[in-house]
């Protein structure tokens, strides 16, 4: 590794896509990074939940657990939402000890601090406000977070880097030294909440979404937002076939379509 520099692949949010997990990784391949981390919410929907554990766990990344993680270990089937419904019983229980083994939060080297939503929560978004206003064919209903709002979820956190996921949505700000980056979501490009309060995210495509950063001793980080191509019929194709057509027209599109009353997120 060059000494002056490293290079970080982000991931977040893969949500069991393995075709989108393999295009991104092949991608960050090519870009010769130095680290891949994972931000979270890993397994959770109707496609390919065991067989991305499977690819994950090989690769032994840093890693931290977001909500969907732990609410697969906590919850019963009957308090989990659809999605973690659909993937609790397909984990074995190797999948289930290294879901366990996962921090919600992780430092690491150079200033670098890692969570899912807030460094306190993993249902609160850290760059995004949701709030009054959602209409079906109209506003989403999510905002990007203020400057106070960014700060005061922020807490006490100093760090050089902050990267965060959740929301899904890509987004960099900068708040007095700290850069704080969602590197978006690799496997899931839209989804609907119906409730506190009611909103949408659509990103617009079906990329899937990750970031590049690259650090340079003396001149702080470069960031790049990326949007990598993969077959995402094939997902779409398998959320159908799940029985989940809300998934199916979030994959196609990066947008909302069919909506059957389910809580993505």
């Amino acid at each position: 590794m060059n000494v002056l520099t490293k290079r970080l692949a982000i991931l977040s949010d893969i949500h069991g896509n393995l075709p989108a997990l393999e295009a991104v990784l092949a991608e960050a391949a090519r870009a010769n990074v130095d680290m891949i981390v994972n931000l979270g919410d890993i397994l959770s929907g109707p496609l390919w939940p065991a067989e991305t554990a499977d690819r994950l766990m090989a690769l032994d990344l840093p890693t931290i657990a977001g909500n969907h993680e732990r609410q697969v270990l906590t919850q019963s089937i009957g308090q989990m939402s659809k999605s973690d419904a659909q993937t609790a019983p397909l984990l074995g229980a190797r999948h289930k000890a290294w879901l366990a083994s996962l921090p919600a939060t992780r430092w690491l080297d150079d200033g670098v601090f890692c969570c899912h939503g807030t460094p306190t929560s993993d249902l609160v978004y850290l760059m995004e406000t949701a709030e009054s206003g959602h209409d079906r064919h109209g506003a989403p209903g999510i905002r990007a977070a203020t400057r106070d709002e960014l700060a005061s979820r922020l807490g006490g956190t100093s760090a050089a880097l902050v990267l965060c996921g959740h929301s899904h949505v890509p987004r960099l700000m900068r708040l007095g030294s700290t850069l704080v980056l969602n590197p978006g979501s690799v496997g899931l490009q839209a989804f609907h909440i119906a409730h506190d309060p009611p909103h949408r995210v659509e990103n617009g495509s079906p990329l899937a979404r990750w970031a590049l950063a690259e650090s340079t001793a003396g001149a702080g980080w470069r960031i790049e937002l990326r949007a990598t191509p993969y077959d995402w019929e094939s997902a779409a194709a398998r959320a159908e076939l799940q029985g989940r057509p809300d998934w199916a027209d979030a994959l196609r599109t990066g947008f909302v379509g069919r909506i059957d009353g389910e809580v993505p997120q």
